[in-house]
């Protein structure tokens, strides 16, 4: 099975490092707006989720989520999921850290796109 999202070896040390600063977090793909495209960081509680918004997938046992808007944008890409040093998103969690989130892409083939799982 393909996953929608995946995150590098880097990213997925960050998570854990923050899961164990602050429980149980997730990981929303921001549209957009005052800190770009990025993927925020939240406590889960502290962002409220919409029928708006798709589950990815999980990183690390960290839930990640996008609005029904990116996701159209971006259904025929795989995520990816890396962290880089340097300040982070102004609303995310890892923005107290000298790393942050970045969010690259890769396009699906015409065989995992008809593979992978659609969402609605």
């Amino acid at each position: 099975m393909i996953d929608r999202v995946i995150a590098t070896d880097e990213a997925l040390e960050f998570l854990k490092l923050l899961k164990e600063k602050h429980d149980s977090i997730m990981l929303y793909q921001s549209g957009g707006c005052c800190d770009g495209s990025v993927p925020m960081c939240y406590r889960e509680g502290d962002f409220l989720l919409s029928d708006s918004d798709v589950y990815l997938g999980s990183l690390n046992n960290v839930p990640f989520y996008i609005h029904k808007s990116q996701y159209e944008y971006w259904k025929h890409t795989q995520l990816i999921i890396d962290a880089l040093v340097g300040g982070g998103a102004e609303f995310s969690l890892d923005s107290i850290e000298d790393r942050h989130f970045i969010t690259r892409s890769r396009i699906f083939t015409e065989e995992e796109y008809s593979e992978v799982k659609q969402l609605f």
